[in-house]
């Protein structure tokens, strides 16, 4: 019988603990976003079930930024109906008080990049996360960023990269736009939709064991 190379013994392993992980804690996920899940693939996590909240994302009037995220987060959790703990986000660009829009068209994205250009924002990520009782707990992320002062040439690039299809405040920092950024400060993996640190120390207060 050949001998199994180690490299292969710890994969087999990992994949071993991370399956039983999924039976013990079984986490549903009330997000389609193909960014959360990759993102909790680096704490070895893979979701039992995606079920993506179908909820109104209206903001309230004069609702501020920090508290719209928070109470994003906490419906989604409320309206997926799972036997096991469910885990949600929401992730909000704003500027000062003001809440920015998913750019669903270039014009939106457009007045949101000129909003943002030369200056800093906020990015706050709220995850909640509902276990099998019902009981919630949630955590913020507030990230501040700044993007470049930008020219014509530069908006217009990234407009044609169709990569702010969909996104909060026009843009997504996993992509192109990140060349575009001067610096921030803050949680990286926040902005692009889950911040890491929190959403380990949510799980392993509700009880996931987490390497």
């Amino acid at each position: 019988m050949s001998a199994v190379p180690p490299e292969q013994r710890s994969s087999a392993s990992e994949a071993s603990s991370r399956e039983r992980g999924s039976r013990e804690f079984p986490l549903t996920l009330a997000s389609a976003s193909p960014r959360r899940r990759e993102l909790l693939a680096r704490l070895g996590i893979e979701p039992a079930a995606i079920v993506p909240a179908q909820i109104d994302e209206t903001p309230h009037k004069a609702e501020l930024p920090r508290d719209y995220a928070l109470r994003m987060a906490r419906e989604k959790a409320q309206a997926v109906d799972a036997s096991g703990h469910v885990l949600a986000g929401d992730t909000v660009v704003a500027a000062g008080r003001r809440i920015l829009p998913k750019a669903e068209d270039q014009a939106t994205a457009r007045q949101c990049l000129e909003l943002l250009s030369g200056r800093r924002h906020r990015v706050l990520s709220a995850i909640a996360l509902k276990s099998p009782d019902g009981t919630l707990r949630e955590k913020l992320s507030e990230t501040v960023v700044r993007f470049k002062r930008l020219s014509e040439e530069e908006i217009a690039a990234y407009l044609a990269s169709g990569e702010w299809e969909g996104k909060a405040g026009g843009y997504a920092i996993q992509g192109s736009a990140e060349g575009l950024i001067a610096w921030i400060q803050g949680s990286h993996s926040g902005v692009v939709g889950l911040p890491l640190f929190e959403t380990r120390a949510l799980l392993k207060a509700a009880g996931m064991t987490i390497g």
